[in-house]
């Protein structure tokens, strides 16, 4: 628990964060030094022979490969530098779907992947075969193996949900992929940095993470896996500092993608973020988060007139709740007076909600991260008791 001034101005109490499904909070002082040194020590990397663009770009090389690391690639050149996960799946939708083409998602899609896939469908014909997953956000096999059934051009899924959490199985769907020559882009920003991606061994088509939530960066950056197999065009063209005597775009590895000048601070950062991940371990992070979420699930659950949407298996560390008879919107509201910050209503996710049961008011969501407390999760079960127990003397049902 962090107790300090209360950004309200009420003085000082706790100031608990369970926010981190959306970013993590706060940043490792490591990642804030390594963001001020590249403010004021980097300048542009690959623009110049002189001192400091030749640090930014060993900078850019460094956060490269260990970012490969995460996303398990032996190939650094693959992994691509964008602003978020919402770009780095555009830049793979947009850049690999053709005019008429058949893509299959499912119904636990963030509207990182439902958007770009709406207009893809509108502007391009493409053909978007949406497959149902169960109350609890599963993917069901079957109904993988019927969708599979003529190969899409095209399979898109995510690692976890970003609502309640709920695990899909990668090396099962992988698997059915790779038998029917069908390649796949996973949405793991809500698993880098929690749990262990593995795109050479998985035979990735793409993977796209965010850069600030498990990972412990800066927000303004994300990763983009491109796997050897896929043809992507680049979603931008422009200056790379390669080849600048050739109109078309270089088609080597990673300018091919990196149009522009890069973002050096949040980079730098994102490196900074990785190493710390790393030197907990992403297995030891992710297993206490989940642990403390399947606990605040049960907690969660023993108070009366709470319903938690608990997901079959859980992979992310997002808990979804309702207080029956409240708003969540004003369950959030209350819980954010008593110095505890969650999310609250669809989540940018309303396909994940319908699928829930949950549209079109959404949930409350509590999201541990890797410096949150059972102190912290005691605390927010007190607040909501207290809320519960006085909606009761008002006599709100």
């Amino acid at each position: 628990m962090i107790r300090s001034k209360r950004p309200d101005g009420r003085g000082t109490g706790p100031d608990i964060y369970l926010d981190h499904a959306a970013t993590s909070f706060p940043k490792p002082r490591e990642v804030e030094e390594a963001v001020v040194w590249a403010l004021r020590e980097l300048a542009a990397p690959g623009r110049g022979t002189h001192r400091r663009a030749q640090q930014a770009a060993e900078a850019i090389e460094g956060a490269r490969r260990a970012a490969a690391g995460i996303l398990g690639t032996e190939d650094f050149r693959r992994v691509i530098f964008t602003k978020s996960a919402t770009e780095g799946i555009n830049c793979a939708l947009k850049g690999f779907v053709r005019p008429g083409d058949r893509v299959v998602a499912t119904s636990m899609e963030h509207n990182a992947v439902a958007r770009p896939l709406a207009r893809l469908m509108r502007d391009w014909d493409v053909q978007v075969e949406w497959i149902p997953c169960s109350p609890s956000g599963s993917l069901s096999a079957d109904a993988l193996c019927r969708a599979l059934d003529p190969p899409p051009r095209l399979v898109i899924f995510p690692h976890a949900s970003n609502v309640n959490g709920a695990l899909f199985p990668v090396e099962t769907i992988a698997e059915m992929c790779h038998e029917r020559e069908v390649p796949f882009l996973l949405d793991a920003a809500q698993t880098a940095g929690i749990l262990p991606l593995q795109a050479d061994k998985w035979k990735a088509g793409m993977i796209a993470c965010s850069g600030h939530k498990g990972l412990l960066g800066p927000a303004g950056v994300g990763l983009l896996y491109v796997g050897p197999h896929v043809e992507v065009l680049p979603l931008l063209e422009g200056g790379t500092g390669s080849r600048s005597e050739e109109w078309i775009q270089p088609e080597r590895l990673p300018d091919r993608y990196e149009a522009g000048t890069p973002n050096v601070m949040g980079i730098t950062g994102l490196h900074a973020g990785i190493r710390v991940v790393e030197g907990h371990g992403v297995e030891n992070i992710g297993g206490r988060e989940r642990e403390l979420a399947r606990w605040m699930e049960e907690e969660l659950a023993s108070l009366a007139g709470v319903r938690v949407y608990r997901p079959d298996c859980r992979g992310g560390n997002a808990v979804s709740f309702n207080v029956l008879g409240m708003h969540p919107q004003d369950v959030g509201a209350l819980l954010a007076e008593a110095g505890i910050a969650v999310r609250t209503g669809l989540h940018c996710a309303p396909l994940a909600h319908r699928t829930l049961g949950t549209y079109p008011e959404g949930t409350v969501r509590a999201a541990p991260g890797m410096e949150t407390s059972r102190e912290d999760v005691l605390l927010l079960l007190e607040s909501l008791d207290r809320l519960i127990t006085r909606k009761k003397r008002r006599g709100i049902r």
